[in-house]
């Protein structure tokens, strides 16, 4: 019995002092870590909202978008310069054959083969004034103007497509980023561990089979974090391809630590219904075809065309002739074309406007339907996302107490290798499914955001 309270008080020695190594150990890999980890200079820091500015610059559909845009702008211009009257510079000279038995030079008024021309010599340079008046023409400036708002729309429907793309990578990075942080700590806990293991066994407290299964773990822990050094990369790639001309550009992403509240839910059905661009594009497209068939029936009306010319058309390009006379006049005309028969084809032109414009309006009740279900969504995916966050801090903290426990009744001889290996298990994907959520409910909120037009 006196032989036998040494040997304890040594055992106990010997597990105090095991497990400072294994805490001294795990506190120097991770200096180590850090030190290798800190670059020599750092990244430059990329917010989201620079990053969506730096994706409009390099994305080609996006590009395409606005400048369909801009052309619908240039065309709505050059449907109003059609309403307008036009100028022109006329000049011409026309030489026609004279009748037989005369030459040019006999008269310049001498008789000409084609009884249209009015002279062998002919000028004329003139400034013409045209204008016409007709439905087709006013009718064209209105659609063009349904089709620059359709362009409009769209473009705001191709903006909200790349942010919603950009915004997906942008907390992809940061999400691999952590889960990085992640592996390299599970890796340095399972090595901390395979060194505790190893102790223990040369001090005679466990077996070599915990040897092995700690060195199995911290086996598959590096692998573990080879494969999110890999995805960390991967994901940096994918968001380089939108922002920088060469995708290797090395950034940092800066999203928030703690995530921004959400928004109240009247407040976010109100501001998704304002000025949706879908169904801005939907209604334009209606009202576009809608003034298609307007012109298709403009058709069955005349068109008043006008015409006024002021200058010379004269056998001498000349202000006065040979004999005195002035060559400059003017002279005007009207002309009104009525149609008669066209064998049906304003008529089948009429159907067909209306066919696409019955199409128009399916489109935008499905639009109007979509959307109401798209607020829905989006807005309870944000919420279910936000109710579980405490819910997953939680588990994180319960985790890596319960690894902390454990890990202390292994090294008290209390716990077997297997609950540490399990406990160690627990706090990692605890932690993953923190990143996981803590990504879902940012992406979930910046969608909502993206529907409500503040973003």
């Amino acid at each position: 019995m006196i032989s036998y309270v040494p040997r304890r008080r040594w055992r106990r020695i010997q597990l105090a002092g095991i497990g400072l190594l294994s805490i001294c150990a795990a506190a120097s890999c991770a200096a180590q870590d850090e030190t290798s980890q800190s670059p020599s200079s750092p990244e430059p820091a990329i917010t989201l909202d620079q990053a969506i500015a730096l994706a409009k610059a390099n994305e080609p559909t996006f590009a395409a978008a606005a400048a369909a845009s801009r052309v619908s702008d240039l065309n709505r211009s050059i449907a109003r310069s059609a309403l307008l009257p036009s100028v022109t510079y006329h000049n011409q000279f026309v030489y026609t054959q004279p009748t037989s038995g005369q030459t040019a030079a006999a008269s310049a008024a001498a008789p000409v083969r084609f009884i249209a021309n009015n002279s062998v010599h002919e000028y004329t340079s003139q400034g013409v004034v045209s204008e016409t008046i007709g439905l087709t023409q006013t009718t064209a400036l209105a659609r063009a103007n349904a089709a620059a708002a359709v362009a409009h729309a769209e473009l705001e429907i191709a903006r909200r497509g790349l942010v919603t793309t950009v915004v997906g990578l942008y907390y992809g990075v940061t999400a691999a980023s952590h889960k990085l942080d992640i592996a390299q700590r599970a890796a340095q806990e399972a090595a901390s561990f395979t060194t505790l293991t190893q102790q223990r066994e040369t001090a005679r407290e466990s077996a070599h089979a915990d040897v092995v299964k700690a060195q199995l773990q911290q086996q598959q822990r590096e692998r573990d974090l080879s494969d999110a050094r890999l995805q960390a990369d991967k994901a940096r790639l994918e968001l380089g391809v939108l922002l920088y001309a060469d995708p290797r550009t090395p950034f940092a992403v800066t999203a928030p630590a703690i995530p921004a509240p959400l928004p109240s839910r009247d407040d976010t059905v109100a501001a998704a219904n304002h000025l949706n661009p879908e169904i801005r594009s939907a209604e334009a497209s209606l009202k576009a075809s809608g003034l298609d068939v307007v012109a298709a029936r403009a058709a069955y009306l005349p068109d008043l065309a006008l015409s006024f010319n002021y200058g010379i058309d004269a056998p001498q390009f000349a202000t006065r002739g040979p004999d005195g006379a002035h060559n400059l006049g003017y002279s005007g005309s009207a002309t009104l074309d009525i149609p008669v028969w066209d064998w049906f084809t304003t008529q089948h032109k009429i159907r067909q406007a209306q066919i696409n414009r019955d199409v128009a309006k399916v489109t935008l009740t499905a639009a109007q339907r979509k959307l109401i279900a798209q607020i829905e969504e989006t807005y309870a995916e944000a919420a279910t996302a936000q109710s579980q966050l405490q819910s997953l801090d939680l588990s994180v903290e319960t985790a890596r107490e319960s690894l902390r426990l454990t890990r202390l009744r292994y090294t008290a001889g209390e716990a077997t290798v297997l609950e540490v290996v399990d406990a160690q298990t627990s706090f990692t994907s605890a932690e993953v499914a923190r990143e996981d959520g803590t990504t879902r409910y940012q992406t979930a909120l910046a969608n909502l955001r993206l529907l409500t037009g503040s973003i």
